[in-house]
């Protein structure tokens, strides 16, 4: 069922916001059964809301040993393509098959994108040229018919640019598409994706709240991607109610664009999962009134919005909960073996919302001959140095693949750009 939404201004009350929930109705919710949905992986038990309390457990950062990587299934090798980066959040490889990184974060950014240079093709970069910088918490970047686009926080940006340029003229700038600054709960990046055939630009744009607590009228155009021409003109919400979308791809066997979403927190450790999902164009994917489909979340149960739940759609492929799954990327290359091709690479850059660390990996999605997705596994792990003590050595988010079919993993707090390949001796 396709349906076309537009704003959430236009669909609800300016004020209209998430309520909080008494420790009574908590427990009373506590005490409700479990809840199984289907989805296209086969069914998910969810349990009920505030089944366990809300946790915080944030993760400090360490140095990797010496001679340390993360760890890849056999028949893999990793090792560092880049180091010594400022938050190295994701890459981008031109057709040309140039590598661009853009380093960004929520503070102390460097705020800027450079050009790793691997000179004599041994997989480890040699010279680094800064592109362009003083941007303002950059993300998506996309080189489309002699653009190099820039998803900043706040605008879309593109520059004028031809293979192998060295820098972009920042007075050459041209903003095309403006997006609503990052929100409280830090959902900044601003994803880009072109259209199959260059005709359009999808840009993804995560909520400015947990669950729309600030009012909705502070989350129009925002938990959606976004749908434009190249110049930034016919915008239109592609579809809606996607927490947080960040990586974008398409899935090559049937076209259908798809996206991982980091779903809600503070329901308890084991909700929402995170998820990765086929797009149906005009389709509401719940946030912030219900989840999986037609599960209402509680905060809202004062203004629930049955209409809109009831056109909820339920996400293909559960990636658990609190993961921050942020990273997409489909694999079309020939290097890995058949059982990975035209599968999905997610990362998740690690929980903070959950009693256990969850997420801190990247994982893998096959697909199936017909493009339909298969159980998710674990594919690079070894990122969490002390569980009890709350320690990890990275966080990956960022995956993309190289034209040589390896697969480049950004490890944005350690500062490092993995490389993955298959190991040919």
């Amino acid at each position: 069922m396709k349906i076309i939404l537009t704003t959430f201004t236009s669909l609800f009350l300016l004020n209209a916001c998430a309520s909080q929930v008494s420790d009574e109705r908590k427990e009373a919710l506590a005490r409700q059964p479990a809840v199984t949905v289907e989805t296209a992986i086969g069914p998910l038990e969810l349990p009920s809301p505030f089944t366990t309390e809300s946790a915080v457990k944030l993760s400090e950062i360490v140095e990797w040993p010496e001679g340390k990587t993360p760890t890849a299934p056999a028949g893999f090798r990793v090792h560092r393509f880049a180091d010594d980066l400022r938050h190295p959040r994701s890459t981008y490889v031109s057709p040309a098959g140039e590598v661009f990184v853009v380093e960004s974060n929520t503070r102390n950014s460097a705020d800027r994108i450079q050009r790793l240079i691997d000179e004599d093709g041994d997989g480890t970069v040699d010279r680094r040229e800064v592109l362009i910088e003083e941007l303002n918490q950059p993300f998506g970047m996309l080189i489309l018919d002699g653009y190099f686009y820039v998803a900043n926080t706040d605008a879309t940006v593109r520059f004028p640019y031809e293979t192998g340029q060295p820098t972009l003229d920042p007075d050459a700038g041209e903003p095309i598409l403006q997006t609503p600054p990052r929100g409280y709960n830090n959902h900044w990046t601003r994803n880009l994706l072109a259209g199959k055939e260059g005709e359009k630009i999808y840009v993804s744009v995560g909520s400015g709240s947990n669950v729309g607590e600030n009012g909705l009228e502070a989350e129009e155009n925002r938990a959606t991607i976004l749908e434009i021409n190249p110049d930034g003109s016919g915008m239109r919400e592609y579809a809606t109610g996607l927490r947080n979308p960040v990586g974008m791809d398409w899935n090559p066997i049937t076209g259908e664009l798809w996206t991982a979403v980091n779903e809600r927190d503070k329901l308890g450790d084991n909700l929402v999962p995170d998820y990765l999902t086929s797009v149906e164009e005009g389709a509401f994917y719940g946030w912030p009134f219900s989840y999986y489909g037609q599960i209402e979340d509680p905060r809202w149960a004062e203004d629930s919005h049955p209409d809109m739940v009831a056109q909820a759609l339920v996400p293909d492929v559960p990636l658990g909960p609190h993961t921050a799954s942020l990273g997409l990327a489909f694999y079309t290359g020939e290097a890995f073996p058949e059982e990975y091709r035209n599968g999905a690479f997610v990362g998740q850059h690690g929980s903070w919302n959950r009693s256990n660390f969850t997420g801190y990996k990247v994982v893998f999605v096959p697909f199936d001959d017909a493009g339909n997705p298969q159980q998710p596994e674990d594919f690079l792990t070894g990122f969490i140095a002390d569980a009890d003590a709350g320690q990890v050595w990275g966080r990956p988010v960022g995956v993309s693949l190289h034209t040589d079919g390896s697969l480049l993993v950004c490890d944005d707090d350690a500062g490092i750009v993995w490389r993955v390949v298959a190991d040919t001796k």
